[in-house]
């Protein structure tokens, strides 16, 4: 009797404890809005002229659906500046894509982030007061249609592919031009970071772009050195151009990050002619600042930029900023 007893009082046990334990709960499709507005107001010097103004640069208004474990799907709004027309501000779709994540895989497809730079404008961290020097230089666009793939082969090590139409998301043109981008993502260490990247498009001529990063990043303080290089800028030949960019963060406080940045933009002299052929947009750039994040969601940057025109006859530019984001 006593073993038939035990038995069962075992087999009661068991069912007891898988009773108790919660079963997997299935997946509940769900979503989240996206809102975020960058704004600044600031004051320019430059040949004894000053001249002051108030922005709002850029508002973001979007949405993000996940429909499944391995699926979501992202829309954008991005109203801006258009850059064309009497328009101060319009609403243009910036991002419209689908992303499928499974494992070690991530695919994007349609209106997409691009590939070239987005390690290095994470790592910056300061998108919405200037944007990194690809983007801030136009050598690539922050979007575009296309198809993306990337695959971590291992802890330290992914891989990334892209094809891209190659107009950017503001003038989007059927051609048969398209852009194919590649990249390799190092990280031997914990606190270590290192990218390089190629992309191409051709028509009658082939423009090209080499870039290569490499940041650390510790508890209190990250260090970022980049350096691009593009060939036949719009694939007009001979109109390359080049340079690096340095960045750093000192994390005072939770609430408070001290940063600098140094850029220096260079172009060629094409065959034939006698001067840089971006020697109106050629220059050095120099900022530091301050960012106070009083609470979640909000960050006010007061900071100071110099830009130094490659072009001797223009003078030096000095512009006190604060700039704001407010992420909902």
């Amino acid at each position: 009797m006593k073993k038939p007893l035990l038995t069962t009082f075992v087999i009661l046990c068991i069912t007891l404890i898988a009773m108790s334990q919660e079963p997997k709960e299935a997946f509940k499709p769900h979503g989240k809005p996206i809102i975020r507005v960058f704004g600044n107001a600031h004051t320019s010097f430059a040949d004894g002229e000053s001249q002051s103004a108030f922005e709002l640069t850029r508002v973001y208004l979007g949405y993000e659906h996940f429909f499944s474990e391995n699926f979501s799907g992202t829309v954008i709004y991005d109203v801006g500046n258009p850059g064309v027309g009497k328009l101060q501000l319009t609403a243009f779709v910036k991002n419209a894509f689908l992303n499928y994540k499974h494992n070690n895989l991530s695919v994007d497809f349609g209106m997409i982030p691009t590939t070239q730079f987005k390690v290095q404008e994470n790592f910056w961290g300061y998108r919405y007061m200037e944007k990194v020097f690809q983007d801030a230089y136009d050598f690539a666009s922050s979007a575009d249609i296309g198809t993306s793939v990337t695959y971590k082969f291992a802890e330290a090590l992914s891989a990334d592919i892209a094809l891209y139409n190659g107009e950017g998301y503001k003038k989007i043109q059927s051609d048969n031009i398209l852009k194919t981008a590649v990249g390799l993502t190092l990280t031997p260490a914990k606190s270590l970071i290192i990218r390089g990247m190629y992309d191409f498009m051709s028509g009658s001529v082939t423009q090209s772009t080499y870039a290569g990063f490499i940041g650390y990043k510790a508890k209190k303080l990250s260090l970022g050195a980049e350096y691009n290089y593009q060939t036949n800028h719009l694939m007009v030949d001979g109109n390359d151009y080049f340079g690096p960019s340095f960045y750093g963060t000192y994390v005072a406080s939770k609430k408070v990050k001290v940063f600098a940045r140094y850029d220096d933009l260079q172009s060629k002299t094409p065959s034939g002619k006698t001067e840089n052929w971006n020697m109106a947009n050629d220059g050095k750039l120099l900022m530091a600042g301050v960012e106070f994040a009083p609470v979640s969601g909000i960050k006010l940057t007061p900071n100071y930029r110099g830009w130094n025109p490659a072009n001797e006859t223009e003078p030096f530019i000095s512009t006190l900023m604060l700039n704001c984001e407010i992420k909902f």
